[in-house]
Parts: structure tokens; sequence; C-alpha cells
């Protein structure tokens, strides 16, 4: 770790997610229902939810804010890692599904599948799955990033492709013949490592867990921007040609923050199935990520701890919205707070604020020289310079 990955900012907001992991779950648990300071179960699910939002904000930060590569595909990498769960999960299903099927989940057996397909063996091993949660979008991000930035698609070109790879995915898993649920996607989950996925208990802890997989993403991407590594992207994103005229692999080193990326955000999706309790293809969808990028433009690009606060932030808002007489307006409220922070908060809120700190000491010293008093001593009218004194 470099020695200034974790300045005061950082320590102070890992600890206060350190707190807020252990505070949530013991309201819950060790509370009683009619007590004041009681959290429900429902609102940890919640909370938990907008904890993985935020780690999917903080992969898209590391890539946009600091190396400038706009994605709106990430939720693909998202919703990727959130299957990746849920096919761990139906498996530990087994016998107690509507259609008793040891081997195959229901949705199989309504269809006539006759065996489990060979991309399901192996997912009864939690190991193998959490694996293929950061293998699955890796290679993907690897294969793709790989033609993109060798092809040196740039810019806009480069975020419309992302979104034509998410929406195609979406396509795909649509199709009932394509192994994955289909329209309804995965559901009635029972067991997670052999605790019930429904219990107050499991919930807390999934909770606890989506805060730690935070903390660590914060910074993992804490030591990367502060590292070399971390100012080659910074150089990428400001003057991308003259950092390649300087002899640095450009494409590798995109790439390489590309798949990093992808893993965080398949993480992310991985611990919000168990919590919401389905994973359909849906999550695939465009807006989806497109939304994702708002958040982090709220919250303030280039900043990490933005990028969390804006998908908390935009994604209370859109939980208190969206169960009222505003609901059906949402979503061109949601696109005009995109286009007021664009227009007169282009550094988002953290950001904003960061600069305002900034400036501070220098306006201070500024009208500190404006207002000094002369301290040299200029003569009166009809006197005689003092002489200098000698030497």
């Amino acid at each position: 770790m470099t020695p200034r990955a974790l300045d005061r900012g950082s320590i102070a907001f890992l600890i206060v997610v350190a707190i807020v992991a252990i505070v949530i779950p013991i309201l819950n648990l060790a509370t009683s229902e009619s007590s004041p300071l009681h959290v429900p179960t429902y609102l940890v699910s919640l909370f938990g939810k907008y904890v993985c939002f935020a780690l999917l904000a903080l992969s898209i930060d590391l890539i946009w804010g600091y190396c400038g590569i706009l994605s709106l595909g990430h939720g693909a990498f998202f919703a990727l890692g959130g299957y990746a769960m849920g096919m761990y999960l139906m498996r530990q299903i087994g016998g107690r599904g509507v259609y008793g099927n040891p081997l195959l989940p229901d949705f199989m057996v309504f269809l006539n599948w006759k065996e489990l397909p060979l991309a399901w063996w192996g997912f009864s091993s939690f190991p193998y799955a959490m694996l293929m949660v950061l293998l699955v979008p890796g290679v993907l991000a690897l294969v793709f990033g790989w033609f993109a930035f060798r092809s040196r698609v740039t810019g806009v070109y480069f975020s419309i492709i992302t979104q034509a790879m998410t929406f195609a995915l979406m396509l795909a898993f649509f199709r009932n013949d394509f192994g994955f649920g289909g329209n309804n996607g995965l559901t009635d989950f029972k067991d997670i490592l052999g605790f019930n996925v429904q219990s107050d208990g499991t919930r807390a802890a999934l909770f606890a867990v989506s805060c730690l997989a935070l903390a660590a993403g914060y910074v993992v991407c804490r030591v990367l921007v502060t590292s070399k590594f971390g100012m080659v992207l910074v150089a990428i994103r400001d003057a991308e040609a003259r950092a390649r005229f300087l002899g640095y692999r450009v494409e590798s080193y995109k790439l390489a923050v590309f798949v990093i990326s992808a893993c965080m955000a398949g993480v992310a999706g991985a611990l919000y199935v168990p919590q919401v309790g389905i994973i359909n293809p849906g999550e695939f969808s465009p807006a989806n990520s497109i939304e994702a990028v708002i958040w982090v433009a709220v919250g303030g690009r280039g900043t990490l701890i933005g990028a969390v606060i804006g998908a908390l932030l935009v994604n209370y808002a859109k939980t208190t919205f969206t169960s009222g007489a505003l609901a059906p307006y949402w979503l061109f409220l949601l696109g005009g707070l995109f286009v007021g922070v664009t227009l007169w908060l282009p550094r988002g809120i953290v950001g904003t604020i960061s600069h305002w700190r900034a400036r501070r000491p220098a306006a201070a010293a500024q009208t500190a020289e404006t207002t000094e008093p002369e301290t040299s001593e200029t003569p009166a009218v009809g006197e005689a310079p003092k002489p200098a004194a000698a030497e």
C-alpha cells in the first residue's frame, strides 16, 4: 500500500462504514420491535441494496473519474455477478422446489429439460460460484476491452458499444432456451451456506458483508489511484495522445483498470441478489447502467467517496419518490437531476466541496496581500530621503 493511499478523509470514511456495518445489525437483532431504536429487517435489506449500488458506483468512478472511460454497460457486469450467485442459490434448493427435482431447477423441469446444462456444473460449490462471480465479468471485460481498446475506440463511441453489449445480453437472457430462467430469471432462494436466506440473522450478515466489500473496494481503488499506475491513468484521461507519445502502453493500462472495475461490479451484483431475492434479465437494461453513471456524476466523479454518496442519495430519493404521487414522474426527475448537475454542479457534490476548500487558503492569502499596509517609509513632500544604512 502506498504511504498516501489512505488520507484522513479515507480513514474517516472507512470508520463510518465499519460503524454502520456493526450498528445496523445490532439495532436489528438485539433490540425489540417496540423499541424506537429498532431497525426492521426490510430496512436492513434495503440498506444492503444501497451498499451494493455504492460498490457498483465505485467501480464506475474508477474507470470514468480517473481514466476517462465512460461505460454505459457496467450493469452487464453487475448482472453477470448476480446470475453467478443466483445459480449457486438455485442449486442449493435441491429437492425443495415446486417439482421436487433434486438436480434441475424448477424452470428447467417446467421446460422439460432432461439434464443440467454444462454452464450450471460446479455451481453447487460456493467457492466455485465465487470464482465465477469474478471470472465471468472479468473475462467478458477482458475480451470486450481488448478489441475495443486495441481498435482505439474512445469517447462516445466506446459508451455506445458498451450500451449495445448490455442490451444484447439482455435479449439473450430473455430467451427460455438460453438456460437461465428466461423472463422470470432466478428466484425462490432458500439457503446460502446452509443458512436460511430469509432469516433476520442472515440478512444482517449479508448487510455487514456488503459493507465490508464496499470498504475493501474503496481501499483497492485508493491504492490504485494514488500509485504510479493511477498517475498514468490520470495522464491518459487528460492527454491520451501525449501519454502514448511518452511510451506508455495506453491500451494495456485501460484494459487492466477496465477488468478490475468489471470484477468489482460483479461482486456488487453477487451481494445484491440474496438480499433482494431475485435476478432477472431486467438487470441488464441499459437504463440501469445510465442510472449508475448519474450516481457518480451527482456525487462527484474522480473522488471515490463522492460516487458512494451519490449512489446512496439518488437511490434513497428513488425509494422515496417512486412510492408516492411523484412516482410516474421519477424518470423525469432523474433526468432533470442529471442535466442540472451537468450545468450547475459539474464537479458533483463532493468535488465541488473539495474545490471550495482548496480555493479558501488561496483566496485568504490573496486577500491578505491586498489589505496588507505598506511597510516602506516614503519621505514627506520637501523632505530629503533618509540615507541607507551602512553595511
